[in-house]
């Protein structure tokens, strides 16, 4: 949690004003588009369609014109509280720890990542934290990652959005240049089948499935490699257990990739962090509670990878 200091207390103190007074603009205007909406269906229900109707389509209009033009008040808010307090939080963990709410992970970066077969046809991603833990160089964005399908129904094509990944995605210097790529996937039902098809048909696979001498981590994960040699050297035991235990630490089961000199982890989660709040108060004691949890597991997964003692040179 943020330390006490007069830093912090200032901090606050400026951000609870601008927010108070976003909320406050929202509460009054969203009652005026309110009160436009109770005149048009009061005159609809009564008959009184020009004594209430236009009156009322013109309160609604002015409504949401002063939405509008509250916008730009909100941007602002959400940028401070970013770039303030969760800058000032990030400092207390770590002094070279930045957070920019504007560029996070590039699709074409999560593209060549590996962390996934299917690329993204809608693609979101934001507020990337980056810094160093110890020697390693890091980051880690939020990103919504989707694919569509389209089917054919008796009234026209249907679109459907389906998550890739919806989460965090972790990306840290591992130095070491690779020769290939090595990803590491859960062991689901069309993992499963990828390996089949990558064992049985090796032609019609990019990489082929990498046998680790680890039954544990083979339950809970399939390894692909276009380099056997280099993944096997990679994934040493100690760094298979790392994982692992890396793993039990999540929700769900995390993905993995080593590609040019990076490893990439995805890791699936459904909060949306480092928003502020609107309508509750900053002084709430909880506040940032879960950022800071997010923040402190991303630095911490350095150290449970060992990424500082350097095994390997880049060269």
């Amino acid at each position: 949690m943020i330390e006490d200091g007069d830093a912090r207390q200032q901090i606050l103190t400026e951000l609870e004003a601008l927010r108070k007074e976003v909320y406050n603009i929202k509460i009054k205007n969203y009652s005026i588009v309110g009160i436009g909406t109770l005149v048009v269906v009061t005159g609809i229900a009564f008959g009184v369609l020009i004594p209430a109707i236009v009156p009322g389509i013109a309160i609604l209009i002015y409504g949401f014109v002063m939405l509008s033009k509250a916008g730009p008040k909100e941007t602002q808010y959400r940028y401070s509280y970013k770039h303030s307090l969760v800058a000032y939080a990030l400092k207390t963990i770590d002094e070279s720890l930045k957070i920019d709410s504007a560029q996070a992970l590039s699709v074409e970066a999560f593209i060549s990542s590996r962390l996934f077969a299917k690329a993204p046809d809608r693609y979101q991603s934001e507020d990337q934290v980056y810094g160093f833990a110890g020697k390693t160089k890091f980051s880690f964005s939020e990103v919504h990652a989707e694919y569509k399908t389209v089917s054919q129904t008796k009234n026209g094509q249907r679109v459907d959005w389906h998550d890739i990944l919806k989460g965090v995605v972790f990306c840290a210097d591992f130095n070491k240049n690779f020769k290939g790529t090595t990803m590491v996937r859960p062991k689901d039902f069309s993992a499963a089948f990828g390996a089949w098809i990558s064992m049985t048909l090796p032609i019609f696979a990019s990489a082929e499935v990498v046998k680790l001498e680890n039954t544990d981590f083979d339950k809970t994960f399939i390894t692909y490699s276009n380099d056997q040699v280099e993944a096997r050297y990679i994934l040493t035991p100690s760094l298979m257990e790392r994982i692992s235990e890396l793993n039990k630490r999540s929700k769900e089961t995390i993905s993995l990739s080593f590609t040019g000199s990076l490893v990439f982890i995805a890791f699936p989660l459904n909060e949306n962090y480092f928003e502020p709040p609107i309508s509750k108060s900053l002084l709430d004691k909880n506040l940032l509670q879960k950022d800071i949890e997010l923040i402190q597991f991303m630095y911490g997964i350095v150290k449970e990878l060992d990424l500082n003692t350097r095994i390997w040179g880049k060269n």
